[in-house]
């Protein structure tokens, strides 16, 4: 109780610092290096930097940016494991724009199947979810030189399959690249040729490439390859569908013959 002599006063404690940190919160300053190569990226994908210019030298952007020589190459070495520019040494070298390839897109998927232990049966999945559209678009975009091409790569494998097992192997997957490449559809064609090579690690399998199963293959890509050859798109899509479900059935087979299973 405050008498009428006394003065009532409110003391507010001050705030804690660990109250007002956490107020605060974290405060994360991006490297400098990611900052320059994001700018640089937004730039080449925006087209002032075009495939086949080149960029500003290292003491160019040192210069004009105001970071260290090892900043500027480090934020260089990111657009380069981006596939965005090709660095040439010597007198006249330098960081020369480019296109990501194929197989910067395979290095990075055949790296997330196998870190992430994916299984056979994915791959069986994503090939029926993919490879009649392919060979659908195949049949529809084709140019004579697709059908030369995919005309040669058939032979070869009709010839690899009588004795020569890795050629076959190998041969198969560049069959399946080449009907990507028919397709004409930029990222259909990536995404085939990057899982190629899974295709082609899988197929080593015991047992996966008996004569029996060589023989039956062929013949497929024949009757795929005559559709896409008169371009009759619904007739190459149902002959793809049931190639892969064909292959389904093998990698199974053999997988289980081998003392595995599918996941």
């Amino acid at each position: 109780m405050v008498n009428a002599n006394e003065v009532a006063i409110t003391v507010t404690a001050e705030p804690r610092e660990t109250d007002m940190l956490e107020v605060i919160g974290t405060i994360r300053v991006p490297k400098s290096c990611d900052v320059l190569a994001n700018r640089l990226q937004q730039q080449i994908l925006g087209g002032a930097y075009p495939p086949g210019s080149a960029l500003p030298t290292e003491r160019e952007l040192v210069a004009g940016t105001g970071l260290s020589r090892g900043s500027v190459r480090e934020a260089l070495r990111i657009l380069e494991a981006q596939g965005l520019i090709e660095t040439r040494a010597g007198r006249y070298g330098g960081s020369v724009v480019s296109r990501p390839t194929d197989a910067l897109l395979a290095s990075h998927i055949n790296l997330f199947a196998k870190g992430r232990s994916v299984a056979w049966s994915a791959l069986v999945e994503a090939r029926q979810a993919l490879e009649p559209m392919v060979a659908y678009l195949a049949a529809k975009n084709r140019t004579d030189e697709d059908l030369k091409a995919l005309t040669q790569i058939s032979e070869r494998l009709d010839e690899a399959a009588l004795s020569d097992v890795p050629r076959f192997l190998k041969e198969n997957a560049n069959w399946h690249s080449a009907i990507a490449v028919a397709s004409h559809n930029d990222l259909l064609r990536a995404f085939m040729t990057s899982i190629s090579d899974l295709m082609l690690e899988a197929s080593h399998i015991e047992n996966m490439a008996s004569p029996d199963i060589r023989k039956l293959v062929t013949q497929a890509h024949r009757r795929i390859l005559a559709a896409i050859e008169a371009q009759d798109t619904d007739a190459a899509r149902r002959r793809a569908e049931r190639d892969v479900q064909a292959y389904a059935k093998y990698l199974e087979a053999a997988v289980k013959a081998a003392g595995g299973k599918m996941k």
